[in-house]
């Protein structure tokens, strides 16, 4: 789900089936081509859209964007590659609900 923040109120939702693709994994890269470069990638996420739908967006609230937050960049490039890997390992195999997560 999209939501307009400012400018004309309105909602726009994409309806599909998703998949991960991550950074072990050959396609990885030719996605990740698309974006720019973060330290802290863990995935790609693939949708295949089937239905999208757009609303009035009359109850959104307004607010301004002040720009993007430097802590998660600098926290990754502290850690290292292999800080990172070690973190996901322990904190990304299992969802906050118990389910599958990442497999790095």
């Amino acid at each position: 789900m999209f939501c307009a923040f400012q400018g004309p109120p309105d909602i726009f939702r994409l309806y599909g089936h998703g998949r991960v693709v991550e950074p072990d994994q050959p396609e990885f890269a030719d996605l990740a081509a698309h974006f720019p470069a973060f330290e802290a990638v863990r995935s790609v996420i693939v949708v295949e859209i089937t239905r999208v739908q757009g609303s009035c967006g009359y109850g959104v609230p307004l607010f301004q964007y002040e720009g993007e937050r430097t802590q998660l960049q600098a926290w990754a490039h502290t850690r290292g590659p292999d800080g990172l890997k070690a973190y996901r390992q322990e904190k990304n195999r299992k969802s906050i609900d118990g389910l599958p997560g990442l497999s790095e």
